[in-house]
This record gives structure tokens, C-alpha cells and sequence, in this order.
């Protein structure tokens, strides 16, 4: 059965770990033809071993998205491997938490080259060959956090909001090329995002959060498959979801 997943060349980055990694095994599972992307080499290197063994197609490119010539390379090596890129998952993210006056100021730069800085790299890499090809669907990784602002978490939802600003804009733009475009927002889901937070009563709190609500990053997963699986005159433009018991 054609699920409109089967033999599509997509691009996962963070692929390393959390969502990533299993959309990346989820989306083998049904066909696809997946390129993974993290700057942990011997991660995504085992990873596309695994796949293959189970019968599917996997390239490995250790890349650092806030470098726009790496994400190029990327990009161009992926072409050269599959001839085509049909969906590119902007999917890498950093979360460190913390109050503005605590001034960690190197956080707040780490978060915008990835969570930004990541994105805008990703388009501007894959929107030439996708536009050569009058076909493509480029999925960006936001949160529930680019929905609402939280105390301690101010830069981390100005980059996810940011990532829907971008992902709006670039849905008006890229209409003439026949390209589809999904924001997905994740509520608490159970990744080692909240291991990047280093201030301790911000990282207290998150994770207790987690530990009570978080479910599983297949449920990630299933919400990029269901966006890539509808027909192509179908553009499922934003997915909000969080687990069934959490309120905020």
C-alpha cells in the first residue's frame, strides 16, 4: 500500500538522539530513504548501520547545522546519494533554561545559531533543489514553548516562536513551487532536551515536569508521518500537540 512515504528521500537533522532517531527508524519502517544528520558521528554512523541491517536505505553526514557551509555539504551530499531530497526535517534543537537576569548570555547565543540560525541554514540549503524538482516538504521542529512564553524559558520560546514565524513566511513564498510546509509543536516528550539546562532550579523544574507528563518520542514520529503521508494537494501546515495529561 502507498502510504506517500515509501521511497521518499528525507533529511532528519538531530538525528543523534530524541526525536530524530526515531523518526528516522520509524520512517525507514515505512519505506523511506532517510539521511541522518547530527554532529555526533559514531551516534548517526551506528544508527544508519541498524537501519540497513533491517533491510533499509540510511546515509550518515556528521554535520553541524549553525555552520551554513556544512549544511550545504549536507545537502549536496544527499543529492549525489538518493538524486532528490523529498522531505527536510529542520529538527535539531537546544533547550537550556534559565531566568534573563542570570545572563547567561552563551546559552542564549547557542540557542539562536541552532534553533534559528539551524532552520534558516536547512531552507536556504534545500529550497534551490526543491524548487528544481517542483515538489518537496520541508517540516521545521517548534514546540508547545513557540505557543507560549514560561518564566526561565524566554530565549528557548523566542526561538521556537521564531521557528513558526519562519515556517509561515516560507509556506507564503514557496507556494508558486508546489512545496508543502508543517511546523510540528511538541509538548513534553520524553528526549534528553531538558539535559542541556545547566541552571539548576530551571533544570529541577523542567525535568520534575517531565518525569510527571512526558510520553514517548513516538508520538513525534507518528505526527511527521502523518504530515508527509497525506496527497500531495494536501499541505498540513501546523501540529500542536501535547500528552493527554498535561495542562500548560
Amino acid at each position: 500500500m502507498n502510504n506517500n512515504i515509501e521511497g521518499k528521500v528525507i533529511v532528519i537533522t538531530g538525528a543523534s538522539s530524541g526525536f530524530g532517531k526515531v523518526a528516522a527508524e520509524y520512517l525507514s519502517e515505512r519505506g523511506a530513504k532517510v539521511v541522518l544528520v547530527a554532529r555526533r558521528a559514531e551516534r548517526i554512523e551506528k544508527l544508519a548501520e541498524e537501519i540497513q541491517e533491517k533491510g533499509g536505505q540510511a546515509l550518515a553526514v556528521t554535520t553541524d547545522v549553525t555552520d551554513a557551509s556544512q549544511v550545504q555539504k549536507l545537502v549536496d551530499a544527499a543529492v549525489e546519494a538518493f538524486g532528490r531530497i523529498d522531505v527536510m526535517i529542520n529538527n535539531a534543537g537546544l533547550m537550556q533554561q534559565s531566568p534573563l537576569e542570570i545572563n547567561k548570555m552563551d546559552e542564549w547565543d547557542n540557542m539562536i545559531d541552532v534553533n534559528i540560525k539551524g532552520v534558516l541554514y536547512g531552507i536556504a540549503a534545500v529550497l534551490p533543489q526543491m524548487k528544481k524538482q517542483k515538489s518537496g516538504h520541508i517540516i521545521n521542529v517548534s514546540s508547545v514553548a513557540g505557543h507560549k512564553v514560561i518564566p526561565g524559558g524566554t530565549v528557548y520560546c523566542a526561538t521556537k516562536h521564531a521557528v513558526r514565524a519562519i515556517s509561515e513566511g516560507l509556506r507564503m513564498e514557496i507556494k508558486q513551487y508546489n512545496l508543502r510546509t508543517t511546523t510540528i509543536s511538541p509538548g513534553a516528550v520524553d528526549t534528553e532536551l531538558p539535559n542541556h539546562i545547566t541552571h539548576e532550579a530551571s533544570a529541577q523544574g523542567i525535568q520534575g515536569f517531565y518525569k510527571q507528563f512526558a510520553i514517548s518520542a513516538d508520538s513525534f514520529a507518528r505526527a511527521v508521518a502523518f504530515a508527509i503521508s497525506q496527497p500531495e494537494d494536501m499541505d498540513v501546515n501546523e501540529i500542536l500537540y501535547r500528552p493527554t495529561a498535561q495542562e500548560v
